[in-house]
């Protein structure tokens, strides 16, 4: 799996002209399912991501977590994130198939809701309008 993850100030998520999900203070997500992704590789992301440290402590450093910040998640599927960029078109056959990808992409918001976490999240497959102000910016790349 790949996730793309901004600490931002606010986002939110608009689907033919209609605000499908929005948070303050958190996560944007770009969550991207590889072919060979499993049960045990999602809930691992899922982990790592809820126990990021990347929001400013009273010193000024990255020492506190989402937890700790009372922030909230907004989750948006990205079959993108596996671009074949060899060439000037990318091809996306990189991508897990939907009767993979949709069962992770649930599963991994299930796993950050279980921990507590306010999730907000896009439709997987739709034609999405992803807005967010980035804090900072940092931005973290992860791939399992």
């Amino acid at each position: 799996m790949r996730a793309v993850v901004t600490r931002v100030s606010s986002a939110s998520v608009t689907i033919d002209g209609r605000e499908e999900g929005a948070i303050g203070q958190g996560y944007l997500i770009l969550l991207g399912v590889g072919p060979a992704d499993t049960e045990a590789v999602c809930d691992k992301l899922a982990e790592k991501i809820c126990n990021l440290r990347v929001f400013e402590d009273a010193n000024g450093k990255m020492n506190l977590s989402l937890e700790q910040v009372g922030g909230a998640m907004l989750v948006v599927s990205q079959f993108t994130l596996y671009a074949d960029t060899s060439s000037r078109r990318p091809g996306f056959s990189g991508a897990a198939k939907p009767e993979l990808a949709v069962p992770l992409y649930e599963r991994f918001m299930d796993r950050c809701r279980e921990r507590g976490f306010q999730v907000e999240h896009g439709q997987f497959g739709a034609d999405m309008k992803v807005a967010s102000v980035n804090d900072g910016p940092v931005t973290i790349l992860f791939e399992l």
